[in-house]
């Protein structure tokens, strides 16, 4: 398991600042190294930029990231502002790949595929946060990120970032869809079984499920 990781790690290293090969403008510290430094600062258990302080003189991850001296939390803010659509198109695309080349290793007859909806709430004016739903926060701004997991690996094949106030089934067709894609044409010959939640419950994803070739669940709440 840990082998897996650290080679997965690897083709992250390689393959990551490629996908900003296409942006006229490179900062002194480059997007995909800004990238790997986020992806470290999660594996070491800090969540939020300021925490960065605490690893920034760390010798391992310096040498990790291929760096005599990282950047400070204010570089790495301002440098995703850089960041275009296609940016954000190939690093889904690179998290695609690093998962089914790790599901192509596995032995499995039946692929599960879990769609869900998650909330990220901010409570400053970040770009594409807008007001939600909310109990118990009313007017607090957020994001609605859909995910999909492949439950034999615990890993997220793909995520849409969408704002806040929108709900968990709305315009999810074309994303479910293309993730039942990847992982036909990755295991051919696996079973895949999709499952989704009551808010996915309506006649248009029915139809669109029913019309591939998966087995599917969708809870149906009961009034």
């Amino acid at each position: 398991m840990a082998g897996l990781r650290a080679l997965n790690f690897v083709k992250i290293h390689k393959t990551c600042p490629l996908r900003f090969s296409h942006l006229t403008v490179s900062p002194i510290f480059g997007h995909g190294l800004m990238v790997m430094l986020l992806i470290v600062q999660l594996l070491l258990g800090y969540r939020r930029l300021k925490d960065l302080r605490h690893h920034q003189d760390d010798p391992l991850a310096k040498r990790v990231l291929g760096v005599a001296r990282p950047p400070d939390g204010a570089t790495l803010s301002r440098t995703p502002a850089g960041m275009d659509e296609q940016s954000v198109a190939g690093l889904r695309d690179l998290n695609r790949k690093l998962v089914l080349d790790r599901l192509r290793t596995q032995v499995l007859r039946r692929a599960a595929l879990d769609f869900d909806g998650s909330v990220l709430a901010t409570g400053r004016f970040a770009e594409g946060a807008t007001v939600g739903f909310n109990r118990k926060k009313k007017g607090q701004r957020r994001y609605d990120p859909l995910f999909c997991t492949v439950a034999q690996l615990g890993q997220a094949l793909d995520a849409w970032h969408r704002p806040g106030n929108v709900h968990d089934s709305r315009d999810a067709q074309a994303f479910i869809r293309t993730c039942i894609q990847a992982v036909r044409e990755a295991l051919p010959r696996c079973v895949i079984q999709v499952r989704l939640d009551r808010a996915f419950f309506s006649d248009v994803p029915v139809q669109i499920l029913e019309a591939e070739p998966v087995e599917f669940t969708i809870s149906v709440s009961f009034v």
